[in-house]
């Protein structure tokens, strides 16, 4: 199972180099499913994961001028600000379990039901918008209305230990009217300062096995060059179709293992 793990990996950065996100999608069910690990523990290992990732992608884009910095920083900023002291001050408050009346969940239920709740929407939400109304959505947002979208987003982010990348992408479409291959190059960015932001409010309260964190990030790190060099063959309306369903699929997954360990 473990070299299973190690292998899945690289196809986090490969998944990352093709679609500008979907790191913390496959991070995430891997730490804890295949090795065990603790989701709240996970959650921080795959905002390191994902961010050191998505650094290396996002050089190669600024090489190749693939990147709405403008764009960029207007999301990133709030965003990165909301996973911050999500992971420093609410995670470390959480409880083993969250009762909802006479029903109760445990923590580990909850964060990753949540986290395929928003995987879902997400991935409806791609299936769903053309390319019509997204230039039109672009034109009417309100800006206040977006930081709030963004603020919120990142709460959520940060409690899934996402660099958003799977959320920023249908944003930087549907808000900010980019195409798909700029907006993947303009997404690693945003998760890069996402992810480590977040992953710098868990150092002081999360024990860090750094051996294994690092070994799995070298090879997410490959991944990304291979994603990155294939991504130049990839036909921009397969690919957005093909990841949505590939999120909505992986949604589908932690629901029902998640509802067969209750």
């Amino acid at each position: 199972m473990e070299i299973a793990g190690y292998t899945c990996a690289c196809l986090i950065g490969l998944t990352m180099g093709l679609t500008g996100s979907g790191g913390s999608i496959l991070t995430v069910p891997l730490l804890v499913y295949v090795f065990g690990i603790d989701p709240v523990i996970a959650t921080a290992y795959s905002l390191f994961i994902v961010g050191t990732t998505s650094a290396v992608g996002t050089i190669r884009h600024s090489l190749a001028k693939n990147i709405a910095y403008k764009t960029a920083l207007i999301i990133a900023v709030p965003s990165f600000l909301s996973i911050y002291l999500t992971r420093r001050f609410i995670i470390p408050q959480l409880p083993e379990n969250f009762s909802f009346g006479a029903f109760s969940l445990p923590r580990h239920t909850f964060i990753m039901g949540l986290f395929a709740f928003v995987m879902f929407m997400v991935a409806l939400s791609m299936l769903a918008v053309k390319k019509s109304d997204r230039q039109q959505e672009a034109k009417k947002i309100h800006p206040l209305l977006l930081l709030l979208f963004i603020g919120v987003v990142g709460v959520i982010m940060g409690l899934v230990g996402a660099g958003g990348g799977f959320m920023i992408m249908p944003m930087l479409i549907i808000f900010g009217g980019l195409t798909v291959k700029r907006a993947i190059g303009t997404s690693l960015f945003i998760v890069t300062l996402n992810s480590l932001t977040g992953f710098s409010g868990d150092i002081n309260t999360t024990t860090i096995n750094w051996p294994f964190l690092l070994t799995f990030t070298i090879l997410s790190v490959f991944g990304i060059f291979v994603g990155t060099y294939l991504h130049k063959y990839v036909n921009e309306k397969q690919l957005k179709k093909g990841f949505a369903l590939f999120i909505l699929s992986m949604a589908l997954f932690i629901i029902t293992k998640e509802v067969y360990s209750l």
